[in-house]
């Protein structure tokens, strides 16, 4: 069974996401003192006395705005309010209740879910202000104060919304089989448009503005293919064009999204075609040992003729020379055109960049490559290499023996994995290996 969510909702700067991240025990949203910072819904599980919930921060409610997207974000609070078990709405008992927290504590009420009013910002040790009163005004019951700086009042809070939660029985989904797939990319590549159209819902904004997803944003779908965690991702600048403290912490939510992941989908935009920041977003995900597939958007749009696709994926397997094992996809996130092989690709390197080997079958491979091409040498000195085995998977990491490392030239490396690859596919994945002398005792 799915766990109850708790949406916390309200006008912007109130403190929201410093309270989800209190909430959590985790830096996840971006905190920032400019409003409107948070814009998607983001997710984290928390847990309380024996209750699992998932909490969802969202961007600041703005009933009376015309602006573009502070439309979007009321959208997608509303998305998140629909979506809610129980709903934590946090007010400001610096600024006192305004218009927009009495707008929002409608929209509240007329939803019929369970609320919970925090009154947020009561810094001061002992019993909160004579203007903390003031909140019962809202009409939502008693206030709870909290300040969610330092952590007090948040167990009242928890308490409450746990004491609201549905009655059902709180088990945790078995995750072991769940792919976490980061969808990583330049800005407006149609990260956010691919992740809705495998969702089919706007869980994400969706915008002609450059850097309109901020923060790294979970997505859970199940479908004949399997289940998956899609986490879309903050477009990747370049750092010339990194020039505030909020662009900074996405490109860090993204590192931490690709860290969480384990399979990357690369978007590149087919109109624009590959470019350098593109290969510095597949390095990061090469750095980590994902799985990864090259995702071409906008195939839709692309003029084609009959070996448009060959001469594409040719200069693209040119343009990726240091990934060349990433299977290539050209898919339309519009017309939904190949999703469903997109899948299957997913699961397919998933599968490749946990394979584990025999050690026999590893050295047959090894003895089969020395006689094909014999090891380098240096001042009459021959590289031996005496064995090889597999450490680990994820990526597949193999230790090679040897009787002097600095023989191991790259180049021979370099033919070693390719003997590998040729045997065992293992496509879509990168490889490790770890190059060990042997003790001469």
């Amino acid at each position: 069974m799915t766990k109850p969510v708790v949406a916390i909702v309200g006008r912007p700067n109130v403190g929201k996401s410093t309270l989800f991240n209190k909430l959590i025990g985790k830096r996840i949203s971006i905190v920032d003192d400019t409003p409107g910072v948070t814009r998607d819904r983001v997710f984290g599980d928390c847990e309380w006395c024996g209750f699992h919930m998932m909490l969802v921060d969202t961007g600041g409610i703005e009933p009376f705005a015309n602006d573009e997207m502070l439309t979007h974000m009321r959208r997608q609070a509303e998305l998140a309010i629909d979506s809610a078990d129980v709903i934590i709405l946090v007010t400001d008992i610096k600024t006192g209740i305004t218009a927009t927290d009495e707008e929002v504590a409608s929209i509240l009420i007329k939803s019929g879910k369970p609320i919970v009013l925090c009154v947020n910002k009561c810094d001061t040790v002992g019993n909160p202000p004579a203007e903390f009163y003031e909140f019962y005004n809202l009409g939502l019951g008693d206030p709870i104060a909290v300040s969610s700086v330092h952590g007090r009042g948040t167990g009242d809070l928890l308490d409450e919304v746990t004491a609201l939660l549905p009655k059902h029985s709180n088990v945790l989904e078995d995750d072991d089989d769940i792919i976490p797939v980061a969808v990583i990319g330049k800005p407006n590549v149609g990260k956010s448009s691919l992740v809705n159209k495998i969702l089919g819902e706007d869980r994400m904004i969706v915008s002609d503005i450059a850097g309109t997803t901020r923060d790294a944003t979970d997505s859970f779908i199940e479908n004949s293919f399997g289940k998956f965690i899609f986490i879309d991702t903050a477009g990747l600048r370049r750092k010339s064009k990194i020039d505030s403290s909020i662009e900074h912490y996405s490109v860090l939510r993204t590192d931490m999204a690709i860290d969480r992941a384990r399979v990357c989908v690369i978007m590149i935009d087919a109109l624009e075609g590959f470019t350098e920041q593109d290969s510095k977003v597949a390095g990061k995900a090469l750095d980590a040992g994902k799985a990864c597939i090259i995702c071409v958007n906008k195939w839709d749009a692309y003029e084609k003729d009959t070996r448009t696709m060959d001469t594409y994926r040719k200069s693209l397997i040119s343009d990726f020379s240091f990934m060349t094992y990433a299977p290539i996809i050209f898919i339309s996130a519009k017309t939904g055109q190949r999703i469903d092989r997109l899948f299957e690709l997913i699961k397919y390197v998933d599968n490749q960049n946990s394979a584990r080997f025999k050690t026999g079958q590893l050295n047959e491979i090894l003895a089969s490559a020395v006689l094909r091409v014999q090891p380098p040498t240096d001042k009459g000195k021959r590289l031996k290499i005496f064995y090889i085995t597999q450490a680990s998977t994820r990526p597949p990491t193999f230790v090679c023996f040897v009787n002097n490392a600095e023989l191991f030239h790259y180049s021979y490396q370099r033919y070693i994995e390719n003997q590998l690859r040729g045997v065992f596919g293992l496509e879509g994945t990168p490889i490790r290996l770890i190059v060990r002398e042997r003790d001469k005792k």
